[in-house]
């Protein structure tokens, strides 16, 4: 009897532990069926750079609630055997302003982008809180941050009267239109010092305004001020902004462009070949490490091409572009005029080692439909009869008389490019906006940017390894510009996610088809919600505004 008395109280307490233990029990079988999408057994590259390893991730709410090996089931559930599930890749210099007119952004979904910086070169919407509100009621498919652009502020204050340093209480405004950007959550600072108006303003007037960004715990992003002969001055000035505001510096779209005066011969112009030769690249390379070392956080963006877009009057001396628009065309409508600016893009030609315009391609010039596509070479044969230096001339002239037009400059080259991809702080992007396929020609990286890292530079030329192109494409840009919990396939990160075969993944587009949609992109997730299946828009527009450390 004792024995049945102590086995009758041992159960009673079993019986007592099973109902607490009930409700728990409960709840995981509950959580574990209750997901709203379920990525199984695919090879996990979690944007840290770590090695890449074979498991499931969950999502649910938005977020991604579990990485491992999950039992259960969920409202989605897809394969991922032999595929990459990354983090969203994240497009850190683009000029996607008008998202709110292609709101489905496909271009940049489907090669995996699902979140853009807008706001570069300068160039950004005036009020940050006016569009971060009409970006949450239009609804995007991706997310969106933006810096404040330095062109925007000074002409907004400055007016056509910009070719000067602005007074103080002209300087005192820009300040404020800069603190206000950055509480209403802009992730930094741009600038454009190549454009108008930003190209006459001195280093203090940068450094006044980066110090309020700075203050905002922001990022300064500078196109800087050449990238051609005066290269590696330009990248001092940036630098000399990040030391006197204290504020991390990035430089956009690092590259080697146009001609170049040789460091050991500064008298001497020359081309590409000849700066290879004189070693520039690494001299870029050291100035950055340099910088570094004297405390300056400094990283860079490159797009993944040898071309670069432009518009057509980057081929007219600098002289003539004095005054603006008005200006350029009285001086364009004045014979003599025209003679003596045939002549000075005759020697900027020449000195260049080029003795035409081969290397420059029309993309877009309204009145000139029959010629997209051409080269100004190919052009002029066209429309003038002769492809002569003299009728190639008259042609870019008379197209910039009546509108002008973007271009694609054959600048650099690949060797130059990839130096540069090499280094660990290098982030990839596109430069690109939205675009509604068919419009008109554009760059090809506008669509196959991410895609051309993954296929060219990972699978076929193995120069990257498959985690590092990852983490420079997520986590890299996500800590560089405070995009909190982006960037990373990890439990209570924004679930954003790719997956992707990394032996079909492909850039399609080229110079002469850019309209052409990356492929390889099985499925792409924004904020938990499918977006993207089988390389098919789904039509879903769940991204959103991203603020500053939000």
């Amino acid at each position: 009897m004792a024995f049945s008395g102590r086995f009758i109280i041992k159960l009673d307490m079993f019986a007592s532990v099973l109902r607490l233990l009930a409700p728990l029990c409960l709840c995981v079988l509950s959580q574990a069926e209750n997901w709203d999408t379920l990525i199984r057994h695919g090879t996990i590259v979690d944007g840290t750079g770590r090695t890449r390893f074979v498991a499931s991730v969950a999502i649910k709410d938005g977020h991604i609630s579990r990485v491992g090996q999950i039992d259960g089931g969920a409202k989605r559930e897809v394969d991922a055997t032999g595929l990459v599930i990354a983090p969203g890749f994240i497009d850190v210099h683009t000029h996607a302003e008008g998202i709110l007119h292609a709101s489905d952004a496909e271009n940049f979904i489907r090669m995996g982008v699902t979140t853009v910086i807008v706001g570069n070169c300068g160039a950004s919407v005036p009020n940050v809180a006016d569009f971060f509100r009409a970006l949450a009621e239009k609804k995007v498919s991706i997310n969106v941050a933006t810096l404040i652009g330095h062109n925007e502020i000074r002409g907004e204050v400055m007016g056509a009267s910009f070719r000067r340093p602005p007074s103080d209480s002209e300087l005192s405004r820009m300040k404020q239109l800069v603190e206000q950007a950055m509480k209403d959550g802009a992730v930094g600072f741009s600038t454009g010092l190549i454009y108008d108006p930003g190209k006459y303003a001195r280093t203090e007037e940068i450094i006044e305004l980066a110090r309020v960004a700075a203050a905002y715990h922001g990022i300064y992003a500078s196109h800087v001020r050449d990238e051609q002969e005066g290269l590696l001055a330009s990248l001092e000035e940036a630098f000399a902004v990040g030391r006197a505001a204290t504020i991390p510096v990035q430089i956009s779209h690092l590259k080697l462009s146009g001609n170049l005066i040789s460091p050991q011969k500064p008298e001497t112009i020359h081309n590409l070949e000849k700066a290879r030769a004189d070693g520039l690249a690494a001299q870029v390379i050291a100035a950055l490490d340099a910088a570094r070392k004297t405390g300056v956080k400094v990283s860079q963006d490159l797009y993944a091409y040898s071309a670069a877009t432009a518009f057509l009057d980057r081929l007219l001396p600098p002289e003539v572009l004095a005054g603006g628009r008005e200006k350029l065309e009285q001086r364009l409508a004045d014979p003599d005029q025209r003679i003596l600016i045939n002549a000075a893009m005759k020697t900027d030609l020449l000195r260049s080692g080029r003795t035409n315009y081969a290397h420059v391609v029309l993309v877009s010039a309204r009145r000139y439909k029959s010629i997209q596509g051409l080269t100004v070479l190919q052009a002029a044969q066209t429309r003038r009869g002769t492809s002569s230096l003299d009728a190639q001339i008259d042609l870019i002239l008379e197209i910039e008389k009546n509108g002008g037009a973007s271009i694609i400059l054959y600048g650099m080259n690949e060797d130059d490019l990839l130096p540069f991809l090499r280094l660990p702080e290098t982030m990839f992007a596109s430069d690109t906006g939205t675009f509604q396929t068919g419009n008109e020609l554009q760059h090809p990286r506008g669509y196959g940017s991410a895609a051309r890292v993954l296929g060219r530079y990972v699978r076929e030329e193995k120069r990257l390894e498959l985690e590092e192109a990852v983490r420079r494409m997520t986590s890299l840009p996500a800590r560089t510009f405070q995009l909190k919990d982006r960037g990373e396939i990890r439990e209570g990160a924004w679930g954003d996610v790719v997956v992707f075969d990394p032996a079909a993944v492909q850039d399609q587009a080229t110079f002469a088809s850019p309209h052409i949609f990356a492929t390889g992109f099985k499925h792409v997730f924004v904020n938990g919600v499918e977006t993207v299946t089988d390389d098919r828009h789904t039509g879903a527009r769940a991204g959103r505004p991203i603020h500053r450390g939000k």
